[in-house]
């Protein structure tokens, strides 16, 4: 036999709005953010990253990039220009080749933004 309960309305009685804690981000914020994940967020990108911060120095050659990933030299060239563009990567010419670097603190700002306990 199937009994009826009373169920009072919990919600009713709540505030309608929780209290923010901290400071978010604004609109402009926001959208330079969702470049920068949209950067990392392919897996051959995410393995570039990775291949550069693991070098010495926390730089490679372009053409140490080619092998590891399995792609055409014009396809990496590709995605490390988009990663430059997010921030992530610095480039220098010696010769004919081009040296990726990891811009120092691209990472971290990312890791410090995405930490939502990181400012409690």
């Amino acid at each position: 036999m199937l009994q009826v309960t009373d169920v009072t309305d919990v919600a009713a009685d709540a505030d309608c709005c929780t209290p923010l804690t901290r400071e978010t981000i604004d609109a402009d914020r926001a959208e330079d953010l969702a470049r920068k994940l949209k950067a990392l967020a392919d897996p051959t990108r995410l393995r570039l990253v990775s291949i550069v911060a693991a070098s010495e120095g926390e730089e490679a050659c372009v053409c140490d990039l080619i092998e590891p990933v399995g792609l055409s030299q014009p396809t990496v060239s590709h995605h490390l220009r988009i990663l430059m563009e997010a921030g992530f990567l610095s480039r220098s010419k010696r010769g004919t080749w081009a040296y990726y670097k990891l811009v120092p603190g691209a990472l971290g700002q990312l890791s410090q933004l995405l930490d939502v306990t990181a400012s409690r």
